[in-house]
């Protein structure tokens, strides 16, 4: 089988990894098993800057607040702040702290320095403002909307002032109560409050529709997309808390699940622009459910791939990326009978497999999962070979 699998794993590069594909999709996924590791931000940088030069790919999307990512668009696009600034601030997760992280951006700058507006390419943060401890306030996405129709539109049109947003929110630190994470009653996501803030951030986001034609033959495109981007965050913010505030079976579910929607309402924006490359853990870019074991019990939710994958079809692509040690976190050398295993024995290190090939040289039936030693890695799942479109391998993780 070893043998079989080797026929079909060639070197990684872009090019490699297009030829797995009918066409250049507008969403091209490259997903990782774990976070914090810069070798395998190093191999996205690689690809990324290959598809860039090569096959016209213009933005990348990272698994990271989209709000904070306006900072870093920022810094590529027009050269706002310095790198230090940007990368402390304009990273969520504590992604700021990777070295490959601060050297993408640093290129994307490099790149865009010289050349004009519209073939400079492009960052974006794809999550919502949210920390595994909670949520982030509405009140800067709501702002900015607000902002943004108040000087553009005509005042009698706007359903509030923003002194009455900023009454309704009251303080920040209601809504980053970390723990209501946990205990629904800490939230303030069902308060009267919230409600008045669901009702008018809807009216704000109809009235940017409504304006549209307005908005962009006295604007520029960017400035409206980013009021849409300011939209989409506002109602889904607010649409999180108030699933946080929610007592019932299905709240972790729904949360998880609102979460994922908020990547993919943010990835179709995307794709209206361009070609993408996203990268964000696997579990988030999947097609099949993602599942994670909480404190109650089993969830299961559509991810923000199976999502887009539904709306775009042949235009969203996905490679998964699994990996062989990561021996700092106790992830030893795989065993042979996994699907990790067999990879391991490649000698092309990184390589790109041709999902539907190694399908068939796994053969029926699937090799048993790997389990992992530590929680913080997830393996691939010989069942899902089959939904993706090809199979990054990386060997080892090198010690921090």
């Amino acid at each position: 089988m070893a043998e079989r699998i080797q026929d079909i794993a060639r070197p990684l590069d872009a090019a490699a990894l297009m030829r797995l594909l009918p066409a250049r999709p507008r969403l091209l996924a490259l997903g990782e098993p774990t976070h914090g590791e810069d070798a395998l931000l190093d191999v996205r940088n690689d690809v990324f800057r290959q598809l860039v030069e090569q096959h016209g790919y213009r933005t990348i999307a990272i698994e990271s607040d989209c709000l904070r990512g306006l900072v870093v668009d920022d810094y590529v696009t027009r050269g706002t702040g310095t790198l230090d600034e940007v990368v402390d601030r304009g990273f969520s997760h504590g992604f700021g702290a990777s070295e490959a992280n601060r050297e993408l951006v640093r290129w994307m700058r490099a790149y865009n320095e010289d050349r004009p507006a519209h073939e400079r390419i492009r960052f974006a943060g794809f999550d919502g403002p949210l920390e595994i401890t909670g949520a982030a306030s509405p009140r800067q996405a709501l702002t900015a909307l607000h902002g943004f129709l108040s000087a553009a539109v005509d005042p009698d049109l706007l359903p509030c002032a923003a002194k009455t947003l900023d009454r309704l929110l009251g303080a920040d630190d209601r809504w980053t109560e970390p723990e209501a994470m946990t205990d629904p009653a800490r939230s303030v996501g069902r308060s009267a409050e919230a409600g008045e803030l669901r009702t008018l951030a809807a009216d704000l986001v109809s009235l940017l529709d409504e304006q549209t034609p307005h908005l962009l033959a006295s604007g520029s495109r960017d400035d409206w997309e980013r009021a849409r981007l300011h939209g989409r965050t506002a109602t889904s913010l607010l649409g999180y808390h108030y699933s946080m505030a929610d007592t019932s079976p299905g709240r972790m579910t729904r949360m998880m699940g609102a979460r994922d929607r908020m990547m993919a309402d943010s990835l179709l924006a995307l794709a209206d622009r361009g070609p993408t490359l996203v990268h964000a853990h696997n579990a988030h870019l999947q097609r099949e459910k993602s599942s994670m074991r909480t404190w109650q019990g089993q969830l299961e939710w559509w991810s923000a791939g199976a999502l887009v994958s539904a709306r775009l079809g042949a235009e969203y692509a996905f490679v998964a990326t699994a990996l062989g040690t990561i021996r700092h976190h106790g992830v030893d050398a795989p065993p042979p009978d996994t699907v990790e295993g067999l990879l391991y024995a490649l000698p092309d290190d990184p390589c790109v497999v041709d999902a539907a090939l190694l399908a068939g040289a796994l053969g029926d039936p699937r090799p048993a999962p790997r389990v992992s030693a530590w929680f913080g890695y997830a393996p691939l799942d010989p069942g899902h070979v089959d939904t993706v479109d090809g199979v990054i391998f990386v060997k080892d993780m090198p010690r921090p």
